[in-house]
């Protein structure tokens, strides 16, 4: 029998045949420096900031030449973030270097405990560190820095992540089985298969990307109808972009195109149908024929969360000229068969309207379709301001709301489009607070504070963006916008009516999210709104101005230093408030809209 081995030779074989693995822990990933670009000596690379809040400076700097500098306004805190692959069950050091007053450094997405450390003042440059470890199924967290609202600026160097690298990403696959739906007169809906570690998905029309979204199906929206269109996608993700799938071609149909009845540059103005101000009162036989949509001001509800809406002429005893309902109603029927539609306008500054329950919704359906049959009027304005629309908290994507006045307001009026059919005119006359301001913030943002009526209007015009006549934002009565030039625009010249549509014909992403960008609507659907004089409403613009604003969106002449992300010589006019203070300003921002297209005529 053969004897038994020395120990010594045993372990001697053990390592020559490389088996010391099996007797030890199982080797770790080596720490790294996993932030990118954590000096922003390669600018914002890798870097993404809320509302366009973050820039790189040359001074002051940590060390390098370059350093973040990020510029809270408003309801933003100015967030910069970047995604960073992790390994599970792993320790991580995070630090950096900022300046400035209450700023914070965090990680977020651990899968255990988010951790966030700050300062609150910090004249020079001061470090800031903290820890964490990841959960068992972490593969990635987000590393940010942030100011406090209100606050100036803040900069932020030589950002640092620290401990076991993840495993590479690899690039995604191209998509497959991309397919095109039934298309409307101005859609097409696309789906396609998600692909196995894409973390989003870039829509290309024509060649050029349209979109980018997280989940595996969109619509293309704002289409001109009878019109081909080809469609690809990419899948994204932190390695990059994959190739393009293939190409996909559907037609829109022929019908529809979301303007029936209006002239190629439409005049649009309300009227004070239901009460008198300073502008006094106008017959409706005596609107010139100028006015191509006469909106009716105001259809108002009986209480906020009624849903029941009334209208009626300005009594006697405050509008001593208005005219009986009977040549009120054959002054209509005049003015329709001169080509003119006659609207019933919801809402003004003073008729909020909440239509926070199915049956608010079902009596606003009903005491609407009363009054446009009393009436025989052609459709309706949406004008809700103030409180009427607002999102609820954790409702952030404007593509699928959830608040019951924003849903039911959609369904309500999807309701009356479908009983009167294709020739329902339909019209929304938001404040810039409820759409432009949306390019910034959403509701009450992703962690509560903000405004909920921010951007509350999208969610209504992306709904019935294909029901939808004229978007006609008041241009007025607002406060300075940032446009996507990332500037902020002030009311009163053409610089702030070319921003405003712009941003309207380009599209924008929500609160900086590009995951969720508002398509552009189509040219004839938008028109501008203005106050007809300085009696009207703050922001007058001067009939120069207003041209000048023209110009540029139709011609791309008299710009100024904005710079269009187009040309839009269909853009479809111009809106007022109103017809009775134009009137009193002797008929100014009627003549220049018929000077200006050729209508002078009129006045003649």
């Amino acid at each position: 029998m053969e004897r038994a081995r020395p120990l010594t030779l045993l372990l001697a074989s053990v390592l020559a045949a490389g088996g010391l693995a099996a007797l030890t822990p199982a080797a770790q990933a080596a720490d790294a420096e996993l932030a990118r670009n954590g000096g922003f000596e390669a600018g914002l690379e890798g870097w993404t900031c809320t509302a366009g809040s973050g820039a790189v400076v040359s001074s002051p700097v940590h060390s390098g030449t370059k350093a973040l500098q990020a510029t809270p306004a408003g309801s933003d805190n100015a967030r910069c973030s970047q995604t960073v692959t992790v390994k599970p069950n792993s320790t991580y050091t995070l630090s950096g270097w900022v300046r400035g007053s209450y700023v914070y450094l965090g990680a977020a997405g651990t899968g255990t405990t988010d951790v966030s450390t700050w300062t609150g003042s910090a004249p020079d440059w001061q470090k800031l560190s903290t820890g964490f470890t990841t959960g068992a199924s972490t593969t990635s967290v987000t590393i940010y820095t942030h100011g406090w609202y209100g606050t100036p600026a803040y900069q932020a160097d030589d950002l640092s992540l620290y401990g076991p690298g993840g495993d590479p990403v690899q690039l995604p696959a191209a998509p497959t089985g991309l397919a095109a739906g039934s298309p409307t007169s101005t859609s097409v809906p696309l789906t396609w298969t998600a692909v196995p570690g894409a973390t989003s998905y870039k829509v290309y029309k024509g060649g050029a990307a349209v979109a980018t979204v997280t989940g595996t199906s969109y619509t293309a929206t704002g289409l001109a109808p009878a019109t081909s269109h080809t469609f690809q996608i990419s899948a994204v993700n932190s390695a990059g972009e994959s190739a393009k799938s293939a190409a996909v071609t559907a037609t829109t149909t022929s019908g529809g195109g979301g303007n029936p009845g209006l002239p190629a540059h439409a005049l649009v103005g309300y009227l004070h149908a239901s009460f008198a101000n300073g502008s006094g009162y106008t017959r409706m036989a005596d609107v010139p024929d100028s006015w191509d949509v006469i909106n009716l001001a105001f259809g108002e509800p009986t209480s906020v969360t009624s849903g029941d809406i009334r209208f009626s002429l300005c009594p006697a005893t405050e509008c001593p000229n208005v005219e009986s309902v009977t040549d009120f109603k054959a002054a209509i029927k005049a003015k329709q068969a001169a080509g003119k539609k006659v609207l019933i306008s919801i809402g003004g500054q003073n008729g909020q309207v909440q239509l926070s329950t199915t049956a608010a919704r079902d009596a606003f359906v009903s005491s609407v379709s009363k009054i446009i049959d009393e009436y025989g009027l052609d459709g309706l304005d949406i004008d809700f301001e103030g409180h009427s629309l607002s999102l609820q908290t954790g409702d952030t994507d404007f593509r699928s709301p959830t608040s019951p006045v924003i849903v039911n307001l959609i369904q309500a009026v999807k309701t009356l489009k479908a009983k009167y059919g294709s020739g329902f005119v339909l019209t929304m006359a938001p404040e810039t607070f409820f759409v432009q301001l949306g390019y910034q913030y959403y509701g009450s943002g992703p962690w509560g504070g903000q405004d909920p009526r921010a951007g509350a209007y999208l969610p209504v015009i992306h709904a019935l963006r294909d029901d939808l006549t004229l978007l006609h934002v008041q241009d007025y009565n607002s406060g300075s916008i940032m446009g996507l030039d990332n500037q902020y625009h002030s009311m009163g010249g053409a610089d702030f009516h070319i921003a405003m549509t712009d941003m309207l014909l380009t599209g924008f992403p929500v609160a900086g999210n590009t995951d969720r960008f508002f398509p552009a609507l189509r040219a004839d659907q938008v028109a501008i709104g203005l106050p007809a004089s300085t009696q009207a409403g703050n922001g007058h613009t001067t009939p120069a101005e207003v041209n000048k604003a023209l110009n540029c969106l139709t011609r791309k002449t008299d710009c100024g230093t904005y710079r269009t992300h187009g040309t839009w010589p269909a853009l479809r006019g111009l809106m007022t408030w109103s017809i009775n203070w134009d009137r009193y300003n002797q008929w100014e921002f009627s003549r220049n809209f018929d000077t200006y297209f050729g209508n002078a005529a009129a006045w003649s």
